[in-house]
């Protein structure tokens, strides 16, 4: 199985064609997402923990790569991702089960590499 640095690596090279082909999608999902992503009423790092709640619920390795890695650069914890991932596997019944683990796997190489906890 493929570490989860191996496998963002692979999406992003096989998207690369696809953003150069349609730059302004991208552009404005990139926009889209910022917007989404950024410090408001809710802190960034809470907005990660939901997306990545939600990553799991699509059942989107790309999506869980991408915001398990922006969880960890923004200071998750692992209990606070465990416990987010916990309200995934409720609302995702046996699916969760095998996604969630997935997601947490990957949060922590990366929180490993950014030296959380």
């Amino acid at each position: 199985m493929a570490t989860a640095h191996e496998t963002l690596h692979e999406i992003k090279a096989t998207g690369r064609k696809l953003r150069e082909a349609i730059p302004d999608v991208y552009s404005g999902y990139a926009s889209l997402s910022a917007a989404a992503m950024s410090d408001g009423e809710l802190p960034a790092k809470f907005k990660e923990l939901i997306a990545l709640a939600i990553a799991v619920t699509r059942e989107c390795d790309g999506c869980i790569l991408a915001h398990a890695s922006s969880a960890a650069r923004r200071g998750a914890t692992a209990g606070e991702v465990a416990e987010a991932l916990g309200v995934a596997i409720l609302m995702n019944g046996g699916p969760g089960t095998v996604w969630a683990p997935r997601a947490y796997a990957a949060f922590q190489e990366f929180a490993q590499e950014q030296g959380a906890r």
